[in-house]
């Protein structure tokens, strides 16, 4: 493993790579940041450019393909992105020795379990995003298998890029009513929580004490669309109930939507490390500023 304890950022331009450089200042680590247009993961050669130059200690891979329908219909450009690029990123560590962070998501499972999914839960993704995303878990762990670690996430949002928080801040100023799905439960995350956990978890990598592998990266607790969506009104101080439940049949999209998005978190015992605290006492610290952004974006 390399001695030189600076950080590698992919993706850093996006919302979880804006939070993941925050709690790195905070941190007092060094870091490169690399957004997609400084770095083409696609592109294997500038991939191993990029790491061989810097020599990073932990290399976070925050870049994606996010875009779930379009990739039922342009899969292999998701794939090229979502699985291709963490192959060349694990090829890349695997020659400097650097700890690789690839972070991933709920849809490489079918989404219809009936307890929470543990990080070693039979994968059976049903859309083309989350195969692509599932190649790219693949490749990492087989690329690294003692310093490769997948951070599954769900239901992500934050201050600094377009998320279900900020639009519904912006329909509840709109609309008399608003019907939100209540057949999908999930885990709402904090973008800068679950950037917390990545530089927690990079450490923990470095010291030895936190084994490669697969980890869920969500908060605590579940609900659906719509009590996340209710949550959201009473937070603004409105009336919640102007949030009605519908089924996920009246929102027909290209790509089915996990019916059941909740993950386990039983792993970081192992790592030492504390799950994600709940998904509402995160929402009401974070709520404050997303909504300070979102009117600061729509009145600029």
């Amino acid at each position: 493993m390399t001695d030189n304890r600076t950080w590698l950022v992919t993706g850093a331009g996006g919302m979880l790579g804006q939070d993941v450089l925050a709690r790195l200042d905070r941190s007092g680590e060094r870091y490169v940041a690399l957004d997609r247009k400084a770095l083409d993961l696609t592109d294997a050669d500038a991939v191993r450019a990029a790491v061989e130059e810097h020599r990073p200690a932990v290399v976070v891979n925050c870049a994606a393909w996010t875009a779930v329908d379009d990739a039922e219909t342009r899969e292999d450009e998701a794939l090229a992105i979502n699985g291709d690029g963490p192959r060349h990123l694990a090829e890349a560590c695997a020659r400097t020795g650097a700890v690789l962070l690839h972070v991933s998501t709920d849809y490489v499972f079918a989404g219809d379990a009936a307890e929470p999914y543990a990080e070693d839960a039979p994968t059976a993704p049903r859309s083309a995003y989350g195969r692509t995303k599932l190649a790219g878990e693949q490749a990492v762990l087989k690329g690294l298998p003692e310093r490769g670690y997948v951070v599954r996430t769900a239901w992500l949002y934050g201050t600094g890029g377009p998320n279900f928080v900020k639009t519904m801040i912006k329909l509840e100023g709109v609309k008399d009513t608003l019907d939100v799905v209540d057949d999908q439960r999930g885990q709402p995350t904090w973008s800068a929580d679950l950037a917390g956990l990545l530089v927690q978890l990079g450490l923990g990598a470095l010291a030895g004490t936190a084994p490669a592998g697969v980890y869920h990266g969500t908060s605590s607790g579940e609900t659906t669309w719509h009590g996340f969506t209710q949550e959201i009104f009473r937070l603004l101080g409105a009336d919640p109930d102007r949030v009605r439940p519908t089924t996920s049949d009246a929102f027909v999209r290209p790509a089915p939507r996990p019916a059941y998005s909740v993950l386990g978190h039983g792993r970081f015992a192992e790592a030492g490390i504390e799950p994600l605290r709940d998904w509402r006492t995160a929402l009401t610290e974070a709520f404050p500023e997303i909504h300070r952004v979102h009117l600061k974006e729509n009145t600029a």
